[in-house]
């Protein structure tokens, strides 16, 4: 290792550790509020029992989805191992709560790649939201980094049944939504049109800041389990909290209607969410740590990083802008090799379902697909962004970063 690289990355510490402080702070509200929820609905070792067949009379399911709730301050929660994905969870509550006439309106520009064939804007239309006679819009971003707020107070009417905010940046260069600006944006909706249901895409989000979408006043969260509230051992599964009419409704899609919470067995899954979401708040804290030193690193080496190391932060996700695919590649295949798991493998671009771009994507991660562990991946088109997130523990993310800078730097 270069003289030079742990210099650099040793400075890059000394720089943000008021930014380590207040993620610690962070952490510690967090991490409380989730020990409460605990002592609260009495969590016990009879809890973590599953039954088998329908999965009638689940105490430990129950309860879970009680804790969830209550951490997430919501009316009801439900977290199950039944669904597949984040974006599996997020399509069961568009196509729970929405009916053929309903309109759906994206508040912060187009969602995430994998939501496109759901809503339909492109991949099998039949299939998709559109297919089924849901109306659908978004509201453009200002200067394509913010949500543009009259334009949004425009589009809002009466025929507006649902908002989807979606709170991280996918892979776009946008700003991540924090609370204050969620806030905002259910404000605003709520003044046009009360009834509107305000639906936040929660990935990548929780634990993140110290209030959650529901404090602010969303009608239904959604998020996975593979993510930050799955403490980075939950094997799958997603979540979803709020309103008590609204989680009936996303259950409804995800069973069947007269099932909904009520049944499907939890497959021996039960202790590790419960286990996972304790642990939550601290490991979410090391993946925020290692992208801020990541942010700092970057910039300190002249490319440009997103968020910048002093912001606040709202989510996992470290945006760097390479500007050309050869260090993307390069960034990818270190974190590849750096991995516990796998690391005698190469990323390289490729098809992946659900994106119109190849992709480059490397994690070699206890769960498959796991963002809360370490993994960065991106789009191979310009401007040649990598998208990393997550980090099981701060060390890893250092590690990792060393070995790039060093491969990077000349």
């Amino acid at each position: 290792m270069k003289q030079e690289t742990l210099d650099l990355i040793q400075n890059a510490e000394n720089k943000v550790a008021k930014q380590f402080a207040v993620t610690d702070e962070i952490k510690e509200y967090n991490q409380e509020k989730v020990l409460d929820s605990f002592i609260k609905n009495q969590v016990g070792m009879q809890h973590f029992y599953t039954v088998s067949g329908y999965g009638h009379d689940d105490i430990g399911r129950e309860t879970l989805d009680n804790v969830f709730a209550d951490v997430f301050h919501a009316e009801k929660a439900m977290a199950r191992p039944h669904f597949v994905s984040g974006t599996h969870t997020l399509s069961c509550c568009l196509f729970g709560c929405l009916r053929h006439g309903d309109k759906l309106l994206s508040v912060a520009g187009s969602p995430y790649d994998t939501m496109e064939e759901v809503i339909g804007k492109r991949g099998n239309y039949k299939q998709s939201l559109m297919g089924h006679g849901v109306k659908y819009d978004e509201v453009p971003l200002l200067n394509d980094t913010d949500v543009d707020f009259d334009t949004l107070c425009k589009r809002v009417d009466k025929s507006t049944t649902m908002v989807l905010i979606q709170r991280s940046r996918g892979y776009s260069l946008r700003k991540s939504l924090d609370i204050d600006t969620i806030k905002k944006i259910v404000e605003t909706v709520k003044s046009k049109n009360p009834e509107c249901i305000c639906f936040v895409d929660n990935c990548y989000g929780e634990f993140t800041e110290k209030l959650e979408p529901t404090d602010v006043g969303a009608d239904l969260i959604a998020g996975s389990l593979i993510k930050n509230a799955g403490g980075g051992i939950v094997e799958a599964g997603g979540y979803i909290a709020g309103k008590d009419e609204l989680v009936e409704l996303v259950a409804a899609s995800l069973t069947a209607p007269g099932i909904c919470r009520e049944g499907g067995a939890m497959f021996n899954q039960t202790r590790l969410m419960f286990q996972g979401l304790f642990m939550a708040p601290s490991i979410v804290a090391e993946a925020v740590k290692g992208a801020i030193l990541a942010s700092q690193v970057f910039e300190d080496i002249g490319f440009v990083s997103t968020p910048k190391p002093h912001e606040k932060r709202t989510d996992l996700i470290q945006t760097i802008k390479f500007g050309a695919k050869e260090p993307l590649i390069e960034f990818c295949k270190t974190v590849q090799q750096c991995s516990p798991v796998e690391s005698y493998l190469t990323p390289v671009p490729d098809v992946v379902p659900g994106y119109d771009d190849d992709l480059i994507m490397a994690g070699g991660t206890f769960v498959e697909g796991s963002t809360i562990e370490l993994s960065a991946d991106g789009p191979v088109r310009p401007p040649y962004a990598v998208y990393m997130q997550g980090g099981l523990n701060y060390a890893h993310v250092k590690i990792t970063l060393k070995r790039i800078v060093d491969k990077l730097v000349k």
